[in-house]
């Protein structure tokens, strides 16, 4: 099969690779690219933990062609932290227990960073919403909805909850 070029921003790194049309995005960042934080979990698009920014937008990787990500940004979830440290949303997840196994936390993350910039603010109902494309099957949520507010609070300079400050200080 011909390939076809593409250049992508990775990270904030470009590549220029030769792929085949029919590549998947989340197989060329896994395999092409060597970002495996990027999970593969139904190749259904059911499951969210292949969610990646693609121009700033989270979408699901397994329903994206590579050579439609062509002179677009990636960013995965190796993209997320910064030398000063972790991305508060991945912070929160830490500090919040927001996962178990871990496999869909990359997804959540990367779901929850356009959510927190579309409502820098969300209620527990609106964070729920927002994450309903991306399954959990071992935490129930409420901690993940926990984690999502903590990172609320720290991108906004807000106060923490109450209940979350108490579970932050209980665990100091």
């Amino acid at each position: 099969m011909a390939t076809k070029p593409i250049k992508v921003t990775l990270n904030g790194t470009e590549h220029s690779l030769e792929v085949e049309p029919r590549l998947l995005l989340v197989h060329l960042i896994r395999e092409n690219l060597s970002m495996t934080g990027t999970h593969i979990g139904c190749d259904t698009s059911n499951c969210g933990a292949c969610t990646i920014l693609l121009n700033g937008k989270s979408v699901k990787s397994c329903t994206v062609l590579a050579v439609q990500a062509n002179g677009k940004e990636v960013t995965t979830i190796e993209g997320m932290a910064t030398a000063e440290g972790l991305h508060p949303l991945q912070e929160g997840f830490r500090e919040m227990h927001g996962l178990q196994c871990g496999f869909c936390t990359p997804g959540m993350i990367m779901r929850a960073t356009e959510l927190l910039k579309q409502n820098t603010n969300p209620t527990e109902d609106e964070i729920r919403w927002g994450i309903s494309g991306n399954l959990c099957r071992c935490t129930g949520y409420n901690n993940i909805v926990k984690a999502i507010q903590y990172a609320a609070s720290k991108l906004n300079g807000t106060e923490m909850p109450a209940e979350l400050k108490e579970e932050v200080s209980a665990e100091e």
